[in-house]
């Protein structure tokens, strides 16, 4: 099973402090984040994509190829890239790009956005959202498996003899997740095409959770990818980890009750009650992640928000340590203990796909084969 962090780059106050880093000294201190999680041996780390203050991270490719050339072992992904404002065809380059730099430690996360303004600044309409992007991912898995495409769409202009570059390295196009949190079309697209569903569930109940991911996994044993419990599942998840219960909320509780998104609203006990947060112990998170796994079934990808809400990189940094060399591995045993043996421990990666060779699935522009026509080939 898959462990890291991801970051959505906001610059924020700390509010114990009042003072803000420079964009430089956030993007500095990502980095930084993304070093120690190699380090203390997590496997993923993915960073956002924002165009509006007060977040960063409006390049994902320039980063993660920046971290990567610091790296050996660590996996990248996105949290997300948005297929809805971004063209498909310079994400098809960029990030065919960043494999070929990365040596194939790059997969991608698909989503919206959630950034309203986004969407005219971009010449999209966000009354379109679903529709774009269905359309652009579907434009998508053209460029990376036909050499020559020709296409023709609702929202973009057409392609003639359009061949991109550089061409997926190895012949293997990067592993796609779709992330979505509200939107059972976006979960049906990713069991469409038999690529991993990411819920970031860090807002919502499990209740909620479960529902999409269920209904993804019936969806992808409908359309012929395995059985349900073998669809590929992330979630995501926040943490604030310290030797006591009472003295993780001590250090905690101003940065909760300041946070842009959820401060001032719920005390920091009922979100924590609501959502994933947890703020505790070691044992007490692990117990409580642990958990999640009878709600959605044995799933491949863990990711940990802990750097937002203004936590200075020292802190961070900490919570990176206690993550990979206290949580993480009690996390990786009690995941393994309970996983039946035909249901994977890994998403797939370059390397697994690449060995699947030129006739596999993943090299198919739709691979779906739903349950009627599979009844069909058996009753011929």
């Amino acid at each position: 099973m898959q462990f890291g962090i991801f970051t959505i780059g906001d610059v924020t106050p700390d509010p114990t402090t009042g003072k803000a880093p420079s964009e430089a000294q956030r993007i500095r201190s990502m980095t930084k984040y993304a070093l120690k999680a190699e380090e203390v041996g997590l496997d993923v780390f993915a960073t956002g994509e924002h165009h509006n203050p007060p977040f960063v991270p409006s390049s994902p490719t320039t980063h993660l190829a920046y971290i990567a050339a610091q790296t050996e072992r660590l996996r990248f992904s996105t949290a997300t890239t948005l297929i809805t404002t971004n063209d498909p065809v310079k994400i098809a380059e960029d990030y065919a790009f960043l494999q070929h730099l990365s040596g194939g430690r790059v997969d991608l996360t698909m989503g919206r956005g959630n950034t309203g303004p986004v969407y005219p600044w971009f010449g999209k309409d966000i009354r379109q959202g679903i529709p774009l992007a269905i359309e652009n991912y579907h434009l998508l898995r053209k460029l990376w498996r036909e050499e020559v495409v020709n296409w023709q769409g609702k929202f973009r202009t057409p392609l003639n003899s359009y061949t991109s570059t550089p061409w997926p390295l190895d012949d293997t196009p990067p592993f796609v997740w779709h992330g979505s949190i509200r939107s059972p079309e976006i979960a049906e697209q990713a069991a469409y095409y038999g690529d991993g569903f990411f819920h970031n569930h860090i807002f919502w109940n499990i209740e909620h959770t479960a529902s999409m991911v269920n209904l993804y996994r019936q969806r992808f044993e409908h359309y012929g990818h395995g059985a349900a419990d073998q669809a590929i599942v992330g979630l995501g998840g926040q943490i604030f980890a310290a030797a006591t219960e009472a003295e993780a909320k001590r250090v905690f509780r101003p940065y909760f009750d300041n946070a842009p998104v959820y401060g001032h609203g719920p005390s920091l006990e009922d979100f924590s009650r609501m959502t994933p947060l947890t703020v505790g112990t070691p044992d007490q998170i692990v117990e409580r992640y642990l958990g999640y796994a009878d709600q959605v079934g044995d799933y491949q990808r863990q990711m940990f928000l802990l750097d937002h809400a203004g936590l200075p990189e020292e802190m961070v940094l900490e919570q990176i340590e206690i993550l990979g060399r206290e949580i993480v591995p009690r996390l990786r045993e009690g995941f393994e203990a309970r996983r039946p043996a035909h249901v994977p421990s890994d998403p797939p990666t370059h390397e697994t796909l690449r060995a699947q060779g030129p006739d596999s699935k993943h090299r198919q522009v739709i691979n779906a084969r739903p349950q009627d026509e599979q009844k069909e080939d058996e009753q011929r």
